[in-house]
């Protein structure tokens, strides 16, 4: 068992080493087809961001099942399409999303239900290319997007790392005990300071009763 997961780790990790070509993956919801294609047009001319605009709900987590975006621009009013719902879902299942809500018929109450789920912002229709363009700024800043992907991935992976062992009431010396790593080492993984190796990775997962694979897809790896 250990012998094929490290296999399977040896083939993913390089990927991991990439550097991205584009600061940031857009998906846009929204059931306004002019509105998309006004949008999907000027991220395109921007050229620091790949693009995907969906009409329905069921498209857009389809597309995320294969790859996550980066961000989400969501709009909350498509008919009988439950936008509360819809952000809901996205965020229980992938809650290292930035999401930003779009909407023509914007309301102090909404607003305050939608941030208590943790979106990133809200723009309310029409907004200016400025307004989104200074929203997009504001997200990619905050959530580390221009930097290389490796350091996203140390310090969310130290940060995942870190939450297991909270949840388990488990001290630094407890994690080094069952991984036989140093407690140095799981510290400085923890702080995003180091990229755990590939035994380390297998160590820590097995520690946790884990695969890998479920550690590296909860931060959206």
């Amino acid at each position: 068992m250990i012998v094929r997961w490290a296999f399977a780790l040896a083939r993913f990790m390089p990927m991991l080493d990439i550097t991205q070509e584009t600061v940031a993956d857009i998906a846009v919801l929204d059931d306004d087809v002019d509105f998309r294609n006004y949008i999907e047009d000027f991220l395109k001319d921007e050229s620091i961001y790949t693009v995907r605009t969906f009409a329905h709900p069921r498209e857009l987590f389809a597309s995320c099942e294969e790859h996550v975006p980066n961000i989400v621009l969501l709009d909350m009013k498509m008919g009988d399409v439950n936008g509360d719902k819809v952000l809901g879902q996205l965020l229980a299942r992938w809650p290292a999303l930035c999401v930003i809500i779009v909407t023509g018929y914007p309301s102090l109450e909404d607003m305050r239900a939608t941030f208590k789920l943790k979106v990133f912002d809200y723009l309310a229709k029409p907004f200016s290319l400025a307004q989104l363009r200074q929203v997009l700024k504001n997200a990619i800043e905050a959530f580390g997007l221009g930097r290389p992907s490796q350091d996203r991935l140390r310090e969310r992976l130290g940060h995942r790392i870190k939450m297991l062992r909270v949840e388990r009431d488990w001290s630094l010396k407890d994690l080094a005990a069952q991984t036989r790593l140093s407690v140095s080492q799981i510290s400085a993984i923890e702080r995003g300071t180091n990229l755990p190796s590939i035994e380390s990775l297998l160590s820590i997962s097995k520690a946790f009763d884990k695969k890998p694979s479920e550690i590296l897809a909860a931060i959206d790896f």
